[in-house]
Parts: C-alpha cells; sequence; structure tokens
C-alpha cells in the first residue's frame, strides 16, 4: 500500500499536514508546563497532610466525602450491591392491598420471595382463600411483572393454613402425634 491518498495523482509530500507555528508550540509547551505543576501540587499537599497525621481533608469544593441525603445514600447502596430486584419485591409487599385488593389481602399474605427461582410465597389463612388465589396466580404474576418488570415474577407459590400448635403435655398418648397427624 502507498503513502499517497487515493484518487489523487499527487505524491505524498505535497499532501503533508502544515508545520506547527510558533504560537501553537508555546501553547501546547504551556499546556504541558500546566498539567506537570498541577502534578507537582497534588503531590506536595499529599505530602503536606501526610506529615499533618492524617489523610483526606474537608475543603470548599464538593468531593466523595461529602454527606449524601438519606434517600440518595440508599439508592447509590442498592445500586451498587445489585439488591435492585429485591427493594422492588419489597416494596410490592408493601403495597400487596393495593396489588391485589382488600378482601385478597385480608387473607393472603406474602412470605418471601427467591431472586434465584423467581418465586414469590404467599401464605393463606384457609384452603379456600389458597385455592382462590391458585386461580387468581396468572393473572397475578402478570400485574406484578407490569410492576417490577417483566420476568421478576416467574411463580407465586401459594401455602395453605398451617395445622394447630402441637401441645406436648403430660395427657399425650404414646406413639400419637396428636393433631398434627391429620395436617402432616
Amino acid at each position: 500500500m502507498s503513502d499517497e491518498p487515493m484518487g489523487s495523482g499527487e505524491p505524498a509530500e505535497s499532501a503533508k499536514v502544515p508545520e506547527s507555528s510558533g504560537v501553537d508550540l508555546a501553547r501546547v509547551a504551556l499546556r504541558a508546563a500546566k498539567e506537570q505543576a498541577k502534578a507537582r501540587g497534588a503531590a506536595a499537599q499529599q505530602k503536606k497532610q501526610a506529615r499533618r497525621g492524617g489523610g483526606l481533608r474537608s475543603g470548599a469544593r464538593a468531593d466523595g466525602r461529602d454527606p449524601l441525603p438519606l434517600g440518595a445514600a440508599i439508592n447509590r447502596l442498592i445500586t451498587e450491591r445489585g439488591w435492585e430486584t429485591p427493594a422492588a419485591v419489597g416494596g410490592v409487599m408493601g403495597r400487596w392491598p393495593q396489588i391485589v385488593g382488600a378482601d385478597l389481602a385480608n387473607h393472603c399474605v406474602p412470605q418471601k420471595y427467591d431472586e434465584d427461582e423467581r418465586v414469590l410465597t404467599v401464605q393463606c389463612d384457609s384452603t379456600a382463600w389458597a385455592t382462590q388465589l391458585r386461580l387468581l396466580a396468572p393473572r397475578l404474576v402478570a400485574r406484578l411483572n407490569e410492576d417490577l418488570g417483566q420476568g421478576t415474577v416467574r411463580l407465586i407459590k401459594v401455602l395453605g393454613p398451617g395445622g394447630p400448635q402441637r401441645r406436648y403435655g403430660p395427657l399425650r398418648a404414646p406413639g400419637s402425634v396428636g393433631p398434627g397427624d391429620t395436617y402432616g
């Protein structure tokens, strides 16, 4: 490949960039001198602070050490740690009555969210409400994904009511698990 510009019949010597004039050379030299002086000044400032026995000191200009408003600090922490999805799901758990309605919210409570499996676990207080929630689950998943972003919730796991507390006492038949054998 040649050094000639394409399509021109002139030799490469006539297409050279003009030499820098004295003013341009002076500007380049001044810029380099300013950068060197700035670097020397920063190094001297660090040495001075180290002699005074401390790290960074506060100054008149804003920097990364300045205090942040609480909301901005929390948002920064959530972003840095990658907690956007769990925080959004936590917000949904706080707004559960507005999302599912007052009747359903009175009987079904979200328990936990598994981020890896993208499964929301909901506990219901009766088997009738658990059945109702299982029927509404596809629409509820679509509604949650509208709020949280597509694919955030893949499945809703519905838990029925737990059995009564198992009481152990002196009037218990040997080998019996009590009322737990009808629920377990």
